[in-house]
């Protein structure tokens, strides 16, 4: 089969391997879509993957073509999403069905051979069915999506009823609101506008948040949410600069004083995870608000005095979210984006910029690599 292998950082190739033989649990599938992440981009040009080589990729979805020993053989044939963290199912995390917390689990794409390839083994513990309306492409997108979703979940009620008998809250479930009934006038900014920020915008319109503070700095992500049909007003523009007295270039909040005029943000998503953003979301949080951090660190994160200071004086509760949940239940985060594309009520098709055959994969990470064009989210088609 044909797959783009990564020999060490920088050194990406085309060739021609062995197609892999589903082992124990574990089913082939046929990749028919596949989204290049913007941890990819790292992985490839900056720090290497765990192991090498290896296959990345661990946003797709595709046909199950064989199923191994001990596989449900009526998987085969089936078209499916595959949540690409593999639990040990050992662990206290595990055992409680957090998986996305397994102390000891292995991943598809970074630290054995995923998607950006013709064919990838999966667990078939892995795969989630996909309704007859759900397209490859967004069944691609399931995982940032959950994601979004998790990020989500972690400070607000949404979805419980639509996916519980008895409606009672999940763990996760934190915030204002009863069961599947959030406080839908609570003010909830979103700041930075990528894949995982529009994701939650996106979801938080579908739950029926309209208090929307959405900060980005292009033209294009401003385009997106009107495309939502989100108002332009709601839109703020960070992208500016100016030179502080040392010389160091910072965030021009100028746009962000009405959020804070306005009284803060209830809830605050830090979706770009710089040391900047993460003082931008304390300064625009209202007393007693809440911060959920969900942008992968650029670097290391060093916070002010004064804006530490603003956590203490003001009562914030700050959050991390890592991953997704993924139980196989229909409680589980994957289960909620499914049951939404499945009704027609959000359309991430939108949002994919760029398609590319698999042949041209490095076409798609040189433009997140270089920046070279505005770009959403760049999708790989294996058909």
């Amino acid at each position: 089969m044909k797959a783009w292998v990564l020999h060490d950082i920088g050194d990406i190739r085309f060739e021609d391997i062995n197609k892999p033989k589903p082992g124990a649990g574990e089913v082939l599938v046929r990749v028919k879509a596949a989204g290049i992440c913007g941890s990819d981009i790292p992985r490839t040009f900056d720090t290497g993957a765990h192991r090498m080589p290896l296959i990345l990729g661990h946003e797709f979805s595709g046909e199950v073509v064989e199923t191994g020993e001990g596989a449900d053989a009526s998987w085969s044939g089936k078209r499916v999403g595959i949540f690409p963290l593999i639990p040990c199912r050992k662990c206290e995390q595990c055992i409680n069905e957090r998986y996305e917390l397994c102390r000891n689990y292995d991943y598809l794409g970074s630290r054995s051979n995923g998607a950006f390839a013709e064919y990838v083994t999966v667990p078939a513990d892995n795969l989630i069915e996909l309704p007859d309306n759900a397209s490859f492409e967004e069944a691609a997108m399931l995982e940032p999506m959950a994601v979004a979703v998790h990020a989500i979940r972690r400070v607000l009620n949404i979805g419980v009823n639509r996916m519980t008998d008895n409606g009672k809250v999940p763990d996760e479930f934190t915030g204002s609101g009863t069961a599947g009934c959030p406080d839908l006038g609570i003010r909830i900014a979103v700041l930075g506008l990528g894949t995982i920020g529009m994701f939650i915008t996106m979801f938080l319109k579908a739950a029926g948040f309209n208090n929307l503070y959405l900060i980005g700095n292009k033209e294009s992500q401003k385009k997106n949410i009107m495309a939502l049909g989100i108002p332009e007003d709601c839109y703020y523009d960070n992208s500016r600069t100016e030179t502080d007295n040392q010389g160091s270039k910072k965030t021009d909040c100028r746009n962000m004083d009405h959020i804070k005029n306005s009284g803060g943000a209830d809830v605050v998503f830090e979706c770009v995870g710089r040391t900047q953003t993460y003082a931008d979301a304390v300064d625009i949080a209202a007393p007693m608000g809440r911060i959920m951090l969900v942008g992968n660190p650029y670097s290391d994160m060093t916070l002010p005095r004064n804006t530490y200071w603003k956590i203490l004086r003001n009562q914030l509760t700050v959050k991390g979210t890592w991953n997704s949940s993924f139980t196989g239940k229909p409680d589980d985060d994957w289960h909620y984006v499914l049951s939404l594309i499945k009704e027609g009520s959000i359309d991430p098709g939108q949002f994919i910029s760029h398609r590319f055959p698999l042949a041209d994969l490095k076409k798609g990470l040189y433009i997140m690599h270089n920046k070279s064009e505005e770009y959403g989210k760049i999708m790989i088609q294996n058909v």
